[in-house]
């Protein structure tokens, strides 16, 4: 009986070999690959935001810095914003260059003084500056292939402004406008729209000019600025609050302005103008400062308890 199970495993074994072998084989195949994907097609880029560049002139004054603090302060939550900085000065100053060093955003520091005989009261003010801002644009561009996207500002350093206003002027395709708050001696001026085309002016000041507008409500598309490389803000001829409708009479008309701000009703940037800080000299100090400089006088002393203005004095 032994014999029999003996050669019956004998004849089974190389059997149950070839069968194992067969099984380790198939096990050590690796698995058949996934079909493969066809190619996903990439979904539409989106384009990218224009840049806006703001222009702004500044010089020398004891709130100049909280003024260019406030601004920064804006312009840093703004995408692709471009800030070209222009001091009235015949060479940068250290204040400002430290500033525009500590900005965190992308700025540009240019400077150009205003000849003495335009500061007289009652002329035009920033004109130098805003050209040199506009020349720099016109350089930086000169050499690329139209069409360049982007909008131009000006946005004078005693303003302030809405994150909104940045959206809006965005869209530019010419030249947009929306109104302005604390200007003309009105709490807002703005561009009268009816059908969605400006059509009058609501201003206290000279309603009859050709564009009734303040510096702060209107923006300019790039390729309309390096389209008429002319334009310029001019001091030849130029009446104060003129200076506005001289430059757009270059490159627009009125029926061309695109009403932006919910069709000029929306108040988005104000003139806000930080009050005017004039230093104080202690009485004690005035008296040193007579005995520094003996041709140091008062013309008239706005005095507290032991103040005196310090530009209550002249020389002589």
């Amino acid at each position: 009986m032994k014999s029999l199970l003996l050669s019956r495993f004998l004849l089974l074994l190389p059997w149950g070999l070839i069968v194992i072998l067969l099984l380790d084989t198939d096990s050590s195949r690796a698995p058949p690959a996934p079909p493969a994907r066809p190619p996903q097609q990439a979904g539409p880029r989106r384009p990218a935001l224009p840049p806006i560049y703001a222009i702004t002139p500044t010089y020398s004054r004891p709130v100049q810095k909280a003024e260019l603090t406030r601004l920064a302060n804006t312009f840093r939550q703004v995408a692709r914003l471009h800030w070209v900085l222009v001091e009235d000065a015949a060479r940068r100053s250290e204040l400002v260059s430290r500033f525009v060093a500590r900005a965190g955003l992308p700025c540009t520091h240019l400077h150009v003084p205003t000849p003495r005989r335009y500061k007289r009261p009652g002329l035009p003010r920033a004109t130098e500056q805003r050209n040199a801002g506009l020349a720099w644009l016109r350089q930086r561009h000169q050499h690329l292939p139209p069409p360049q996207p982007g909008v131009l500002f000006f946005a004078d350093d005693d303003n302030t402004y809405s994150l909104e206003l940045f959206e809006e002027m965005r869209t530019t395709r010419k030249v947009s406008v929306w109104p302005v708050g604390l200007v003309g001696g009105r709490r807002y001026e703005r561009p009268v729209v009816e059908n969605g085309k400006v059509v009058g002016w609501y201003t206290g000041w000279r309603a009859d000019r050709p564009f009734a507008i303040d510096m702060a409500g209107f923006a300019v598309s790039l390729q309309v600025i390096l389209s008429n490389p002319k334009a310029v803000f001019k001091r030849r001829g130029s009446q104060p609050g003129m200076q506005e409708s001289d430059f757009l009479n270059q490159i627009t008309t009125v029926e061309e302005l695109e009403p932006k701000a919910n069709n000029c009703t929306k108040v988005l940037v104000w003139h806000t103008r930080t009050e005017k800080k004039r230093p104080l000299l202690s009485k004690a100090g005035f008296a040193h400062l007579q005995s520094l400089l003996p041709g140091v006088w008062p013309v008239r002393r706005k005095q507290g308890k032991n103040r005196v203005l310090l530009n209550t004095v002249f020389y002589h």
